[in-house]
């Protein structure tokens, strides 16, 4: 029973960051082929209470929980719903660290000693 909780514990955080990904790549980034998807989708939903779906990450986010948790229960957990969303966990964790890893603002530059004015 132990190990079972350990799975199920293991598949909601995977699960859960996973998803936070996939809505991510829905609603905000700018990879050109969701960009164009979602431009497209806007025009074809203009004036409507479903354009904004395009770039509410949570509007979007019930839909893609609501999804995945169907795909993780139909699967009971099968090895390509492991890869698929252990792939979107991961690239979601990576790039939360480089973000925070990256910070060019504190970078040491050198001055050159400006001459005296006489």
């Amino acid at each position: 029973m132990a190990r079972d909780e350990m799975v199920v514990g293991a598949a909601v955080g995977v699960g859960v960051l996973g998803a936070a990904r996939l809505t991510r790549l829905i609603t905000k980034d700018h990879w050109p082929p969701m960009s164009f998807a979602r431009r497209k989708y806007v025009e074809l939903t203009e004036g409507t209470e479903w354009s904004v779906l395009a770039e509410c990450p949570f509007c979007v986010a019930p839909y893609v929980v609501a999804a995945d948790l169907a795909w993780a229960v139909r699967s009971d957990l099968g090895r390509r719903w492991w890869l698929v969303n252990g792939w979107l966990a991961a690239s979601y964790a990576a790039s939360l660290i480089v973000v925070r890893d990256d910070v060019p603002e504190r970078t040491i530059t050198v001055k050159e000693d400006q001459p005296a004015e006489a």
